[in-house]
């Protein structure tokens, strides 16, 4: 099961079949911080929680969270689409614990060098 933090994109939804995929507003989870949201998430089943808060892994002792996190680096819905194959990439491999990070780019505009 999946859970979408406030930021993220629903469209993505669609794209993550077959998981099962809910927002936390859905869940009634809007108000909660994010400590407050990974555990609920953990209590209620949740194994991914995607999320475009870049500002998470600085914010909470993820340490002994048992969720995978995957960090959408940007809220724009066009960007995402651009590079849906990595979400759903990472999606199917994240495992228990997992923290990832997936920036994205406009096809034309070259990628950082690394």
């Amino acid at each position: 099961m999946i859970l979408f933090d406030q930021g993220t994109p629903v469209p993505l939804r669609r794209h993550l079949h077959p998981h099962s995929v809910d927002t936390a507003a859905e869940q009634g989870w809007s108000e909660l911080s994010n400590g407050d949201l990974i555990a609920a998430a953990e209590k209620q089943g949740y194994e991914l929680l995607i999320t475009t808060d870049q500002n998470l892994r600085y914010q909470q002792n993820l340490s002994e969270r048992r969720i995978a996190i995957l960090v959408l680096m940007t809220t724009s819905w066009p960007r995402i689409k651009s590079g849906v194959e990595s979400v759903v990439i990472a999606v199917g491999t994240s495992s228990q614990s997992n923290y990832i990070e997936i920036q994205f780019y406009f096809e034309g505009r070259r990628r950082p060098a690394q």
